[in-house]
């Protein structure tokens, strides 16, 4: 079983002082989730904005991803390694492979890394990002610990039953990235007509649209302090 936030900041395309203030902004806002990667090249900022926000690491739920380049069983215990490093902490929450990259490093091999990561406290928990059904089907066969989460783009412009139904069936949970469609969202005449009649965001219905069905986390990105708190 997992317990994460509701809802967190994603930090893809953020980098430098702007990475660093937008994890400070949220968490000071009330955010409790962060996510990053190591192919966002951003950790060293965001581990830098957990560090100056004094919160205490108990109270966070940090998400971090293994890049393709690293997989591999000891190549990906080193990056997480270095991950671990740049954000300043002992541990993650969740720890995912980014990709799939079965053609490149048997799949086993990574799986068999993340399991080692999990059992060692080294990650709270582990799961996959942008894996189809039948490769989290693989990657489970291949992990002798539970992966508890998917992380993959979701919004009302992708329609994704057929993997939430699965996750739902695994009790796994959906991280919904890219959740406002990379910002095509804002344009949508019926969402906009919704939101002006409740006297919301866009951002705001989509994301309630999001959560209200239940065992979806999404993570909007913006580093606009404003959009920050209108979001969570």
């Amino acid at each position: 079983n997992i317990e994460m936030p509701l809802l967190g900041l994603g930090c893809w395309d953020m980098w430098n002082a702007e990475a660093q203030r937008a994890v400070e902004t949220a968490l000071e806002i009330g955010y409790r989730l962060i996510d990053t990667a190591a192919m966002y090249r951003n950790e060293a900022e965001v581990g830098a904005g957990i560090a100056a926000s004094g919160m205490n690491r108990k109270d966070l739920f940090i998400t971090t991803k293994v890049n393709n380049a690293d997989q591999g069983f000891d190549s990906t215990l080193r990056a997480y390694e270095k991950s671990c490093q740049l954000l300043q902490v002992d541990y993650v929450d969740l720890l995912h492979v980014h990709w799939p990259s079965p053609e490149k490093v048997p799949l086993s091999e990574t799986m068999a890394a993340l399991a080692k990561a999990k059992r060692d406290g080294l990650a709270r928990h582990i799961g996959v990002a942008n894996f189809n059904i039948a490769l989290i089907e693989e990657a489970q066969h291949h992990c002798p610990e539970p992966l508890v989460t998917l992380q993959a783009e979701y919004h009302p412009y992708l329609d994704q039953r057929k993997v939430l139904d699965y996750c739902r069936s695994k009790g796994m949970i959906f991280t919904a990235y890219c959740p406002l469609a990379r910002g095509r969202l804002f344009e949508d005449p019926v969402i906009g007509a919704i939101a002006q009649a409740h006297n919301k965001t866009v951002a705001q219905i989509v994301l309630r649209w999001i959560t209200q069905q239940g065992a979806i986390a999404p993570i909007p990105r913006s580093s606009n302090p404003q959009r920050i708190a209108q979001n969570l």
